[in-house]
């Protein structure tokens, strides 16, 4: 990613462009790999970005490297549906995402990068009265701790999102639903951009083409990683790969309670507004969360596939499945066309909450484990991570999101509740 200096008109730079003159510099790439940094950040998604970003700006650690074995945001920072919310039922959740909702609120002004943060409300919608008793407990869960929550009758649904009334009689009809009106979608692509131009600018190296293959130790400390460009000393890890942590504890000789699976999405045709929110729908066959993206398209998702799986191959029963969803709520874009099927790999633990903690070393740490809540959690991860990995103390929004609460079994159950947590 690159930037052109403003003393240019458009039409001077696309002349410029295509006479091969070179005046787009670069944000973040040019970095050398040095032999050895005092932290190292493995993977440069979102929350590894995150993390050093912090590490430079909050803790002044400026010996901070990012190594990422293919490109800046190329795993799940740009692979998901860009929804950002707070609307958990646990308190150690709830808190949690609301710090990132906050942050999220103020991130284009804190790294002077657009970020795009739209808070066009995410609104869960119920089908039944008992649906509805358990979106008011978690509403009133939220309203306690001072997370703006809002249980909607069915007119106040269809006055919010009138393109809902459009439909007409369905099957299984909505009674009512629960409304965060700050939810909503931030720019995916813009987020992984901004993060490495406010980091590189911060001294932090961020090396693509660089895979990290082991860690070495000596007398049970890690003194580095290995990697396809050879051995690079470390006073501190971080590993921030989602979607690869169970790989990582299997490089460290554990294994973690992580499994992965695929959650699929997809996006049609442009189309004039329609969507002014973010719709989550659960029938009792099918499911599917939907937007309207800034180009128009209509953007989909739906539950996991249910089976581990690495490969990032889209399943065309679970298109079938989540469009299916899409359209018994929104009969208006049957006739649209789909342009992008993808996947996304999901590191889902046993209860559905995140891991921030050490790894098998005082000096190792691991950011993962992040079910449905990877992107919605960055801002907030990468400086709660940063702080626990510059002082050496988790700071008490991360405190019980540690390993071992599934041994100890203190568990954080929102059942990898995700994107639909209304049958919680």
């Amino acid at each position: 990613m690159s930037a052109a200096s403003p003393r240019y008109s458009a039409w001077s730079l696309l002349r410029a462009r295509l006479a091969g003159e070179g005046f787009w510099q670069p944000l973040w790439s040019g970095a050398r790999l040095k032999d050895g940094y005092d932290v190292v950040v493995v993977g440069a998604g979102g929350h590894g970005l995150a993390t050093a970003y912090h590490l430079a700006r909050d803790h002044g650690i400026k010996r901070v490297a990012v190594l990422e074995k293919r490109l800046v945001g190329y795993g799940n920072v740009g692979r998901n549906t860009t929804i950002v919310r707070s609307n958990y039922l646990l308190p150690e959740n709830h808190y949690f995402y609301e710090d990132s909702l906050r942050r999220w609120e103020r991130l284009s002004r804190d790294l002077n990068y657009n970020v795009m943060y739209s808070p066009r409300g995410v609104l869960d919608l119920a089908l039944s009265d008992g649906e509805m008793i358990g979106l008011a407990r978690r509403g009133n869960a939220m309203r306690l701790a001072g997370i703006d929550a809002e249980l909607l009758d069915r007119p106040g649904v269809m006055k919010f999102a009138p393109e809902l009334a459009a439909a007409g009689p369905r099957r299984f009809d909505i009674v009512g639903g629960l409304l965060q009106p700050r939810g909503g979608t931030v720019r995916h692509d813009a987020v992984a951009w901004g993060y490495a131009r406010a980091a590189s600018a911060l001294g932090v190296d961020i090396i693509e083409d660089c895979e990290v293959q082991g860690v070495r130790t000596a007398a049970g400390v890690a003194t580095g990683v290995e990697t396809t460009r050879g051995f690079v000393g470390a006073g501190r890890i971080v590993f921030a790969v989602a979607g690869h942590t169970g790989a990582v504890g299997r490089m460290l000789g554990l294994n973690l309670p992580v499994e992965t699976h695929l959650l699929q999405a997809m996006v049609t045709e442009p189309i004039k507004p329609l969507i002014g929110s973010v719709l989550i729908y659960v029938p009792p066959h099918g499911e599917v969360y939907v937007t309207q993206s800034d180009r128009g398209g209509v953007v989909m998702g739906g539950f996991l596939d249910g089976f581990p799986s690495y490969t990032r191959e889209g399943q065309w029963y679970r298109l079938e499945d989540v469009v299916g969803a899409a359209v018994a709520l929104l009969p208006q874009i049957a006739s649209l066309r789909i342009l992008r099927h993808w996947a996304g790999t999901n590191d889902m633990t046993m209860d559905g909450s995140f891991i921030i903690d050490r790894l098998r070393h005082d000096n190792v740490f691991l950011n993962g484990g992040w079910c449905y809540g990877g992107f919605k959690a960055i801002p907030a991860s990468g400086a709660a991570c940063a702080t626990f990995v510059a002082t050496g103390t988790a700071p008490d929004l991360i405190r019980a999101h540690n390993l071992g609460r599934f041994a100890s079994g203190h568990l954080l159950d929102e059942r990898g509740g995700g994107p639909f947590p209304v049958r919680q």
